[in-house]
């Protein structure tokens, strides 16, 4: 949309780091420094956030807010990195997401929602699982955490109340007060499919794909695809990043024992329906831009009948006119 004056690892994180470890990628504004230094403390592992400040005249107000809270904690300090964007544009959240993911120290990130509480210690258990690992080294996979939200929101404002183990979550779903995130849109995390997850002891793989799917994933860094940047505010932004993972021959698998539950706050709905309407059209051009670039790459690397392009010859025959492009048999 414009210049920005970035100012990477505005504050550096001082713990060493490990590079075969799993940063928390996220992106931050005024109204979740305290989340972010809950997160710090929670985690107490690498973080790296994209902190957007907009560049007038309340900006050294912001700032010391900021310093405030960064100093106060010393897991703030010790692990998380502070990338700095100062300018007037607001919600350009893939440009925020790809600033996180670009300074992010380890080898793998977690694409995370800042308001999302880390029920599980899933970083310790997939660190210390051969076969998990080599999912992830691969950079041919990429672990998708659950997410839940609750049914009354007033429920979701403490995070010290939610539960901690799976056994304790299936309790509070069959007793209503617990569900997947966001049901009400069940494009968006419906192919996690619940039910199975309810019941699944090992990761599965997922197979049910749709293009408004947008989890929370545990990823390789080098190698996986970047969020396109020309998704400016509320819609599609997280679903395109995802969907240009996924088509790139990144398949999704579920972990079994772990999962997210959104910290419940409030959402500016009029500026979100406004700018859902004007991404919705340019989700739908990206997609098929998207189909017809990955699958030139795949050609022209002799890759197109490899299993690297299995997601995108299933998900593309979807889009209208992508087979006669393509010169494919009907």
């Amino acid at each position: 949309m414009g210049p920005l004056n970035l100012k990477p690892y505005y504050r550096r994180a001082t713990a060493d780091i490990v590079k075969n470890d799993i940063t928390m990628a996220t992106l931050v504004t005024r109204n979740r420094f305290k989340v972010l230094s809950r997160l710090a403390t929670h985690y107490k592992g690498p973080i790296s956030a994209a902190i957007h400040v907009n560049d007038d005249e309340t900006k050294q107000e912001v700032l010391d807010e900021l310093e405030a809270v960064y100093s106060s904690n010393p897991d703030m300090q010790r692990y998380v990195d502070l990338h700095l964007i100062l300018d007037n544009f607001d919600r350009q959240f893939n440009l925020w997401r790809n600033i996180a993911k670009f300074f992010a120290r380890t080898e793998y990130i977690m694409m995370l929602d800042v308001d999302f509480h880390l029920c599980t210690d899933f970083r310790h258990k997939i660190l210390s699982n051969p076969d998990i690992m080599a999912k992830l080294e691969s950079g041919t996979a990429a672990l998708v955490v659950p997410a839940f939200e609750y049914v009354v929101g007033e429920d979701g404002l403490d995070y010290r109340t939610f539960p901690t183990t799976k056994a304790n979550l299936l309790e509070e779903v069959r007793s209503g007060k617990l569900d997947m995130f966001h049901k009400s849109w069940l494009r968006g995390h419906g192919s996690t499919n619940y039910t199975k997850w309810y019941a699944s002891d090992e990761a599965y793989k997922v197979t049910d794909y749709n293009f408004s799917y947008e989890p929370y994933i545990i990823y390789k860094k080098n190698g996986s695809p970047w969020c396109d940047e020309r998704f400016i505010g509320y819609g599609a932004n997280k679903a395109a990043c995802l969907y240009e993972i996924y088509l790139s021959g990144i398949d999704y698998w579920v972990l079994p024992d772990d999962f997210l539950i959104h910290q419940t706050h409030e959402y500016p709905e009029a500026t979100r329906r406004k700018e859902r309407q004007y991404n919705r059209k340019l989700y739908s051009n990206f997609r098929e831009e998207l189909c017809l670039r990955y699958a030139r790459v795949f050609v022209a690397k002799g890759e197109w009948d490899t299993p690297k392009a299995d997601n995108l010859r299933e998900e593309c025959q979807k889009i209208r006119g992508f087979r006669s492009a393509m010169s494919l048999p009907a």
